[in-house]
């Protein structure tokens, strides 16, 4: 009816998701409040026990054939040491939750100190959080075999390496690329004539913001634009006393 405003009905799952942002942030906000150790010790149990649980979903999604290995007879250290790592990479959802619960737990701790103290999160405090994620897994699952300790340090140093590789990958395609301040008025030339498809022919032809006020229709013919395009840009650029300062 007019003059009366219509309720418009709110979908209620975007609701829950501001709802759930809202607490996100909320706890977040109350977490960096806390001191280091408080801090480090809610992010390692909140992470650990996100990590048991896709450990002990991907646990169920693959047979336990841990089960199905037989304890080597005699147990000398080689075989034994071979035994456990089977067990550890092929146990059910118990031994998966506990492998993803150390593993998650120990990475999201150290990252959370290192990232405390050093006021960043760099490559350096990545590899430093793989290590000891890595160490703990090789301790926590038995696949030190007869020298834990070095089996610790060759299981954390390989993390820390792969770790160390993602995270400079990821750097480089999650950052934009650099703005080309060479051709950045003449960017804004061809966007303003609607002939931005033409940008790699000036950078091709090395035609910079410096060459714009001695564009000729021969230079531009020599970059393979076609003649109306030509034409709309020398136009443009005798139009605008900024383009033709030298």
């Amino acid at each position: 009816m007019a003059g009366k405003e219509v309720a418009v009905a709110k979908n209620p799952i975007e609701e829950l998701q501001v709802k759930y942002k809202e607490l996100e942030n909320g706890f977040k906000t109350w977490l960096s409040q806390q001191s280091l150790p408080v801090e480090a010790a809610i992010v390692t149990a909140t992470s650990s026990i996100q990590g048991a649980a896709i450990g002990a979903f991907m646990g169920t999604l693959t047979n336990d054939v841990s089960s199905t290995l037989q304890t080597p007879t005699p147990l000398n250290p080689e075989a034994m040491a071979s035994f456990k790592q089977a067990q550890a990479l092929a146990g059910g959802p118990l031994v998966q939750a506990r492998n993803f619960a150390v593993m998650t737990g120990v990475n999201a701790g150290i990252t959370c100190v290192m990232k405390r103290l050093r006021g960043k999160e760099d490559v350096q405090s990545s590899m430093a959080a793989a290590f000891g994620s890595g160490a703990m897994f090789s301790l926590v699952s038995g696949m030190g075999g007869p020298n834990p300790a070095a089996n610790a340090i060759t299981s954390g140093l390989m993390f820390a390496l792969v770790q160390g590789g993602l995270f400079k990958l990821g750097q480089k395609f999650s950052q934009p690329p650099a703005e080309d301040t060479y051709y950045a008025r003449t960017r804004a030339m061809l966007d303003n004539l609607g002939l931005h498809q033409y940008e790699k022919n000036f950078k091709k032809g090395l035609l910079t913001d410096s060459t714009l006020p001695l564009l000729t229709d021969s230079a531009l013919r020599d970059v393979r634009i076609p003649p109306g395009p030509r034409l709309l840009i020398l136009d443009h650029i005798q139009r605008s006393p900024e383009l033709r300062k030298k």
